[in-house]
């Protein structure tokens, strides 16, 4: 390691997983240098080499600091909770193939169903967001049980991605005002031992269910509640769900299909750009130090004060240590998928139709449709999720 670095030591992230503030702008980059050091990078000479991305597994490895980061903080709140949140999941046992119910719960702020959501969502393999502007939260549970089979966040989509805005054929003016009828799905999928029953299927076809779109017209139709990034008022209707594969090229969402007819399009795969290795306790300190010493890019004023996002701190901290914005490129391409819920989606978004024909799909149909083409089939040939206990889901040592 170059001697002009310094010490870099002392900025390691303490046992409750935070790190200070840096008070300088060598401090600013001994933190980022000791980060991206615990994460597998290699510097050599001037030039920092990301670690491998080869699998799938590689890319699990390139979040576990992130996950663990983030149960480490959410243990403060949610650590007491765990036993009655873990009376929620099922034992293998406990599920009865033949007699598996969906029901959709709407999440309540400040609710038991709350905590459940946010603990589920520690789960997965690589961090959850907790959605960004208008956001909808849903559990899907087992009415036969009373246990979680799996979650469904919904939160404003980021303003450009181009393979959506190819897709739809967006225009910068059109997708300033149809953005408001697309939502993005942050998190969408199956907790053990539903999972190992193909309920992940199950998850992703229910979002695209009437009650997930009357849920956000009850929510944001009546109030006509203005979209953070357009400011235009959102009446209700929804035409598009987007989400993004975890890792890579998504099995599950590829060949979904609902009585023959494909329920994901896969829309292409992003850039593999981003700030993966600034979300395992990094970037609190990087705003902070920015909020402090660095200006803003000037912008809307009607976007609030500050710095845009995430991208734009990390972009200036990097620029202002002299650290090279390749940094940012991860290189795992996300694959991205579009979700219709009207037959006139694409025309309507593109601003070709200015009424929406929605696809009329029940939760119940659905569900049976789902039961018969995958879960009664998966559990008459594997046995194995009976014997999957919920106590192996414990995150920490009440």
């Amino acid at each position: 390691m170059p001697s002009e670095l310094g010490s870099v030591g002392s900025t390691a992230a303490g046992t409750d997983g935070k790190r200070a503030m840096p008070k300088s702008r060598r401090a600013l980059r001994n933190l980022v240098t000791q980060a991206l050091l615990e994460q597998g990078f290699k510097l050599s000479g001037k030039v920092w080499h990301p670690p491998p991305n080869h699998s799938k597994d590689d890319v699990r490895r390139r979040h576990e600091q992130a996950v663990q980061h983030n149960r480490v903080q959410a243990q403060k709140t949610l650590g007491h909770h765990e036993p009655k949140l873990l009376g929620r999941i099922a034992d293998g046992f406990e599920i009865e193939p033949d007699r598996v119910d969906p029901e959709i719960v709407v999440v309540e702020p400040g609710s038991q169903d709350e905590l459940l959501f946010r603990y589920a969502a520690l789960h997965w393999s690589i961090p959850v967001s907790s959605g960004y502007g208008r956001r909808l939260r849903f559990l899907v549970t087992d009415r036969n049980n009373g246990k979680l089979i799996g979650i469904i966040g919904l939160g404003d989509p980021v303003f450009s991605i181009k393979t959506r805005d190819e897709w739809v054929g967006w225009n910068h003016e059109t997708r300033k005002s149809r953005l408001r009828y697309v939502m993005d799905a942050f998190v969408l999928g199956a907790v053990p031992p539903y999972s190992s029953l193909l309920c992940g299927k199950l998850i992703a076809l229910l979002v695209t269910c009437d009650e997930i779109r009357l849920a956000f017209k009850e929510k944001y139709g009546r109030k006509r509640q203005a979209t953070l990034i357009s400011r235009n008022p959102s009446d209700g209707r929804l035409a598009l769900i987007t989400t993004v594969s975890a890792l890579g090229r998504s099995s599950v969402y590829n060949r979904l299909k609902f009585r023959g007819e494909k329920v994901f399009a896969s829309a292409g795969y992003t850039g593999g750009w981003g700030e993966v290795y600034f979300s395992n306790g990094l970037y609190a300190p990087l705003h902070a130090y920015a909020t402090k010493n660095l200006e803003p890019t000037l912008r809307n004023s009607a976007w609030g004060e500050g710095f845009r996002n995430r991208q734009e701190t990390i972009q200036k901290c990097l620029e202002h240590i002299g650290m090279s914005q390749q940094i940012r490129r991860h290189r795992i391409e996300r694959e991205v998928f579009v979700v219709p819920l009207a037959r006139n989606a694409r025309e309507f978004l593109s601003g070709q139709h200015s009424r929406l024909y929605p696809i009329r799909r029940t939760k119940e149909e659905l569900s049976e449709w789902f039961k018969e083409r995958w879960l009664l089939r998966r559990a008459a040939s594997d046995k194995r999720y009976a014997n999957w206990k919920k106590s192996d889901w414990r995150l920490w040592n009440n």
